[in-house]
């Protein structure tokens, strides 16, 4: 499994939503819609899914410059 950093809550509300990265990543692999999956984890505001849709796995990039 690929590791990302994810933040643990929702930068504009403050909302705890780390715990949900896992269940959001299956839902899609699974070929499901983004707004179904999201709606389904109880994330309506649309802050909390930007936390979700504008999250980019940027950790393999990083790690290049580790010391």
């Amino acid at each position: 499994m690929v590791k990302i950093i994810v933040p643990v809550r929702c930068i504009t509300c403050g909302k705890v939503v780390g715990h949900l990265w896992e269940k959001y990543t299956k839902g899609l692999e699974k070929g499901g819609d983004g707004k179904k999956v999201l709606d389904s984890l109880g994330l309506v505001r649309y802050c909390c899914r930007q936390t979700f849709m504008g999250n980019i796995d940027l950790l393999k990039e990083v790690s290049q410059f580790k010391p």
